[in-house]
């Protein structure tokens, strides 16, 4: 196969046996929604419970000595407290640049049992360059494992434990608290499961062999809470949620805090530094970013995509819009971008220019629909 040739992950054969509008993403023929629509697929995320095929992401793990040897190695690349990261515990960070860009970001999970590994879900578009820059800058004695050959599946929704709990009956995968990861057993199939995902709702991640993705997605959907949902409704949910998607609201020109993310960022780190472009991190931390990324709710009913210029009330140009679309649990268009920090409190009037004509706008609190993480 060329470099060039588009790549499909497991779960192909079912996209398309499902009746899934399919297109090229990061390299990948994936779903784009399936014969309900875009809509639909949201909503019954929201409702009940979706499952999305997240094989595209690139897994790894790194193996050392011990955890501290590892840790250490991964916090040369990253801003967070991977140190003091708990067995069984997730933590989401980003890879950072000389200059304090974002090169990525990225969930390093401490799986339970296993002293000195660290397992890591990167972006599709960015694996290469992610595991390249590990390549070279991991210490001897720490390796780097690409799970090529491992699926990755995602449950959200309010009804996602309820239906993973009735599969897996002698675990306790109901009672995981968000952010935590352990090994769950589905009958005889062994799976690496995480209380996470991407869309702002209750839900988890598992990491399963590629040859049995297809087999374990079809007992899914045999539930009757479960439908197939696609990128489509995974970009409007994770925009409701206020989550950065890289590409849009993360490059390498954005540094953590004007993104939003000094949150990602444990008090350790802020005073040791240690990091790529810790000079310009520490002074944004202090002093605050000249600009911000936030929130958008539009007047009327045009939405404003990637790319609109945002104006301020006397129209002067003072950001772009990262993202944007429709809510449909808002109910109404919504948008990110970036401002000036002088700009970014709740209710301040904005315009949003689309095909040459301004749209009133305000900027608004994220999220836009409320998080229903499992605090446990």
């Amino acid at each position: 196969m060329s470099e060039s040739a588009i790549l499909l992950t497991p779960l192909h054969r079912l996209h398309v046996e499902l009746g899934a509008r399919m297109a090229p993403f990061a390299g990948y023929d994936m779903p784009i929604h399936y014969s309900s629509g875009i809509l639909a697929e949201h909503l019954q995320t929201r409702a009940s419970a979706g499952m999305f095929d997240v094989s595209h992401m690139g897994q790894a793990r790194l193996d050392g000595p011990d955890h501290a040897t590892t840790a250490l190695a991964l916090e040369r690349l990253c801003p967070a407290d991977i140190l003091g990261l708990a067995p069984g515990r997730q933590r989401y960070t980003q890879f950072l640049n000389a200059e304090g860009g974002v090169i990525d970001d990225l969930m390093v999970t401490r799986p339970p049992g296993a002293d000195g590994r660290l397992n890591l879900v990167v972006n599709a578009s960015r694996k290469a360059v992610d595991f390249a820059l590990l390549e070279q800058a991991l210490p001897a004695d720490v390796r780097l494992t690409r799970l090529d050959e491992a699926a990755l599946i995602a449950v959200q929704g309010p009804a996602a434990a309820r239906v993973l709990a009735r599969l897996a009956p002698e675990s306790d995968i109901a009672a995981m608290p968000f952010m935590s990861a352990r090994p769950i057993r589905f009958a005889a199939l062994a799976t690496q499961v995480s209380r996470s995902g991407y869309t702002g709702e209750d839900g988890f991640e598992i990491s399963l062999p590629a040859g049995e993705a297809e087999a374990f997605a079809r007992r899914l959907l045999d539930e009757s809470e479960v439908e197939p949902i696609g990128l489509g409704a995974r970009d409007s949910l994770r925009l409701e949620a206020g989550l950065c998607l890289y590409g849009h609201e993360l490059d390498e020109t954005i540094d953590p805090v004007e993104a939003g993310l000094a949150w990602s960022i444990q008090k350790r780190r802020r005073v040791e530094g240690r990091f790529p472009g810790t000079a310009r991190v520490q002074r944004a931390l202090t002093e605050g970013p000249a600009r911000r990324r936030v929130g958008i709710r539009l007047e009327g009913r045009a939405p404003a995509r990637e790319g609109a210029d945002i104006v301020s009330a006397s129209g002067e140009p003072v950001g772009r819009v990262t993202s944007g679309g429709f809510g449909p649990s808002v109910g109404a268009p919504i948008a990110m971008g970036y401002v000036a920090s002088a700009l970014t409190a709740p209710g301040t009037p904005l315009a949003l220019t689309v095909r040459g004509k301004p749209l009133a706008a305000r900027v608004a609190p994220l999220p836009f629909h409320p998080h229903a993480y499992h605090r446990g």
